[in-house]
């Protein structure tokens, strides 16, 4: 990746360890540079056609390379928590216990508060809770491959 794209090499470094997992997770066949640009022209482009086609183009008309590249590892993410069925096969999901859900609702009670202070119910959060489970779960693979490319520095 082009270091020019990213305020630091720091950040950089965070976008390949997304790709490489991506990659991993099957959501992407290439995660080089080059292969971030083609995805990103491919996606200009057929917003451009939806738009002379007068369909409804939802977001930005038109990525910066900058803009795609933040919004694929946003996608990423996601699809890890919310695409199991279509990921299950390249990777190997984590058990959520009752209790591990339960200790998250407790232990982040401030994320389930309303406006006027009263709590939700953890029934009423319970989906909640296993995306924020999941999105740790993504989070601490990005820092395993991070780690491992330190490790061969």
């Amino acid at each position: 990746m082009d270091i020019e794209y990213f305020t630091s090499n720091r950040e950089m470094q965070y976008a390949k360890a997304c790709y490489t997992f991506a990659k991993k997770l099957g959501l992407i066949d290439d995660d080089s540079f080059n292969a971030v640009k083609t995805r990103c022209d491919a996606e200009n482009k057929a917003r451009e056609e939806k738009i002379k086609n007068g369909e409804i183009v939802y977001g930005v008309t038109h990525f910066s390379l900058p803009a795609y590249i933040q919004y694929e590892l946003t996608r990423f993410k996601l699809d890890f928590v919310s695409q199991a069925e279509k990921i299950k096969n390249n990777y190997n999901y984590k058990e959520i216990s009752h209790d591990e859900e339960k200790e998250f609702f407790e232990s982040n009670a401030d994320l389930f508060t309303r406006y006027n202070g009263d709590s939700f119910s953890f029934g009423e959060v319970e989906a909640v809770i296993r995306k924020r489970i999941r999105e740790a779960e993504y989070d601490n693979e990005i820092k395993n491959i991070l780690c491992q490319c330190a490790d061969r520095q």
